[in-house]
C-alpha cells in the first residue's frame, strides 16, 4: 500500500515542502531515496524501535521510503515522525490515511517514540500556511514557535502515541493558541543591565548614543579597564525596539540556526552576539556542508560585538567586509546558493597597542618603536572604512566613580532620543525603499540630504587638511553630523554638528599612532 505524507525542508531562512512517499510491498528489506543524508538514512533505525517500543508493528515485508523531489539534499533528523506515521497508514494501524494529506508533520523520534524538539519551526509554519494546508503537527518544544503564524492550526506532541491517537480521533489533540503580540510587547524594555550603571564616561555615552541613533558601526579604542566592553554590552538597552515584521524576521534566523529556547515565541528584544576572537570563518559569516547561518546573521537588526578586534584572525575580519555594505551574506555551493539576512550594527573594541597604555594619562607604554603602528595595522583599512565612529576611551578617574547614578542619562532616557531621531530619519526615508538610518545612505542620497553651509564646507575642508583625515572620512562625517542634527532636531546641518562628528574620526588622523 502506498502513502504519503508531508514534511518540510529548511534551505536558508526559507522552506520547501517535501512529499514522503512510503511504500508497503512484497520482497524483503528497508530502503530510503531522495538525496537524504546519513542522518535521514539512520530514520529508518529510530522509527522502528520507536514502532515496536508502543506495541506496534513494523512490516516485515519491503518498504521503500522516497523524499520527492529527489533532487534536493535532505538533512537532519525531522523526517523521523512522518515515515513513521506513514508506514503505520501503509501497514493499515492508522485507519484515516486520507487525513494525512491536510498536514505537514515534523519531528525527531526517541527509541521510546518520545518527540524531540527540531531546528527551523517557524519557516516550516509560515511555508504550511502559504500551501494553505489544514495543520502542521510539531514537537511540543516547538508549539509556541509554531503557533505564532495565524491562519494554522498547530498541533503539539511529545510521543508517537498522541499523533496516531490524532489520526484516529482529531478531539485528542487541540491546537495552540499563541497571542504574538501579547507575548511580543511583553518585557520589552526589560533589561539586566542598564547605561547609569557606567559610571562617569559621559563622552562615550554620547558617541554610542549617536550610533544607536543613525545605525553607526562604532569601534572604541582605549587601555585595559577603561568600560569599553561594559558599555557595548548596554548598547542594546538604548536601540529602539524591535518592529513585529523585524522581530519576525530575527526569529525566523534563530529558528533555523536552533537559537530559540523550548517554547518560546517570537525574539522581542535586539540580539547582541560576541562571539569569541577565536571564531572561525564560516562561524562568523555562515556557511558549512548543510548552510546554517553565521555570527553576523544571528545579529541581524541587533548588533555585533567584536571584543579586542586585532586579535581576530585577519580572514575573519576580511569576510565581514562586503556583508555590512550589503547587509546580507550569499553562500554558494554546487547544488544550491542560500541568502541570509545581515542587518547588523558592528562595534568593536581594542587596545590602542600591545600592551595597552599608549596615550594613556598615568602610564607608560612599553611598546618599541613603530610597534604601535604595527598593532593597529591588524585592522585593515577597508574595514575601518566602513565605520563610522572612531571612539578613544580614556580611563575613570577616582572622584566620577565614587558618584551616585546618573539618572538623568540612564538607558530608557536615551532610548527616547534615539527613538525621536529614528522617526526622523523614518519620514526622511520613506522614499527610498532599503534605507532605514542614515548609516545606510548610498553616496547620491548624501549630496541630495547632507548640504553643508558656506561656514560648514570651511570647516570641513579646514579640519581634513589640519588633521590629514583621509578621503574615506569625509561621508562618514557627513553621516554623523546628519545623525547629530537629527539628534538636535535641526533640519540643516550646522557647523556644531560638524564639529563634533569629526572629532570621531581618530584612527583617521595622520600620526596618531606616533
Amino acid at each position: 500500500m502506498l502513502v504519503k505524507t508531508f514534511g518540510s525542508s529548511v534551505f536558508g531562512v526559507e522552506a520547501i515542502t517535501i512529499t514522503v512517499e512510503v511504500n508497503v510491498s512484497m520482497g524483503q528489506g528497508y530502503s530510503i531515496v531522495g538525496l537524504p543524508d546519513v542522518s535521514v538514512r539512520e530514520s529508518l533505525q529510530r522509527t522502528e524501535s520507536a514502532i515496536k517500543s508502543n506495541n506496534y508493528y513494523m512490516p516485515r515485508t519491503k518498504v521503500v521510503v522516497n523524499l520527492a523531489p529527489a533532487d534536493i539534499k535532505k538533512t537532519g533528523s525531522a523526517f523521523d515522525l512522518p515515515i513513521a506515521v506513514a508506514v503505520l497508514a501503509a501497514s493499515e494501524q492508522i485507519t484515516q490515511p486520507e487525513r494525512l494529506k491536510d498536514f505537514i508533520i515534523m519531528g525527531e523520534l526517541s527509541l521510546d517514540g518520545s518527540v524531540q524538539a527540531i531546528k527551523g519551526a517557524l519557516p516550516i509554519a509560515i511555508q504550511a500556511r502559504k500551501e494553505n494546508f489544514y495543520g502542521l503537527i510539531v514537537p511540543k518544544a516547538n508549539e509556541r514557535e509554531a503557533g505564532m503564524v495565524s491562519q494554522l492550526n498547530v498541533y503539539g506532541v511529545s510521543h508517537i502515541n498522541q499523533l496516531v491517537a490524532f489520526f484516529e480521533d482529531e478531539s485528542s489533540l487541540e491546537p495552540v493558541v499563541v497571542n504574538t503580540r501579547e507575548d511580543f510587547f511583553e518585557n520589552q524594555y526589560d533589561f539586566d543591565i542598564d547605561f547609569n550603571d557606567v559610571k562617569g564616561q559621559e563622552n562615550i555615552k554620547r558617541a554610542l548614543e549617536i550610533a544607536a541613533a543613525g545605525a553607526h558601526n562604532a569601534i572604541l579604542i582605549g587601555p585595559p579597564g577603561a568600560g569599553k566592553t561594559m558599555l557595548a554590552k548596554r548598547l542594546p538597552t538604548i536601540l529602539p525596539p524591535l518592529s513585529l515584521q523585524e522581530a519576525l524576521e530575527t526569529t525566523k534566523i534563530h529558528s533555523v540556526a536552533g537559537k530559540l529556547a523550548a517554547n518560546s515565541s517570537l525574539v522581542n528584544k535586539r540580539p547582541f552576539r560576541s562571539p569569541h576572537h577565536t571564531v572561525s570563518d564560516i562561524a562568523l559569516v555562515g556557511g558549512g556542508g548543510n548552510p546554517q547561518p553565521g555570527e553576523i546573521s544571528l545579529a541581524h537588526n541587533g548588533v555585533l560585538f567584536l571584543d579586542e578586534l586585532p586579535e581576530f584572525k585577519r580572514s575573519v575580519l576580511e569576510v565581514m567586509r562586503q556583508p555590512i555594505e550589503e547587509r546580507k551574506v550569499t553562500i554558494s555551493r554546487a547544488r544550491m546558493s542560500l541568502e541570509f539576512p545581515a542587518n547588523f550594527m558592528l562595534v568593536a573594541s581594542m587596545n590602542p597597542c600591545a600592551c595597552g597604555f599608549y596615550n594613556h594619562p598615568d602610564k607608560d607604554c612599553t611598546c618599541p618603536a613603530g610597534a604601535v603602528q604595527k598593532y593597529l595595522n591588524k585592522v585593515s583599512g577597508p574595514l575601518l572604512d566602513r565605520i563610522d565612529l572612531h571612539v578613544e576611551v580614556t580611563p575613570v578617574p577616582f572622584n566620577e566613580l565614587n558618584t551616585g547614578v546618573n539618572q538623568s542619562n540612564n538607558s530608557a532616557t536615551i532610548r527616547h532620543r534615539v527613538i525621536q531621531a529614528r522617526a526622523i530619519q523614518t519620514q526622511r526615508y520613506q522614499n527610498h525603499p532599503g534605507t532605514y538610518a542614515n548609516a545606510q545612505m548610498s553616496s547620491k542620497q548624501l549630496q541630495e540630504i547632507c548640504i553643508l553651509s558656506t561656514v560648514g564646507e570651511a570647516l570641513l575642508k579646514r579640519a581634513m587638511e589640519r588633521l590629514n583625515l583621509s578621503a574615506r572620512a569625509y561621508d562618514r562625517i557627513l553621516k554623523v553630523s546628519r545623525t547629530i542634527a537629527d539628534l538636535a532636531g535641526s533640519e540643516n546641518i550646522l557647523p556644531e554638528h560638524l564639529a563634533e562628528a569629526i572629532q570621531y574620526r581618530s584612527l583617521d588622523r595622520a600620526g596618531w599612532a606616533g
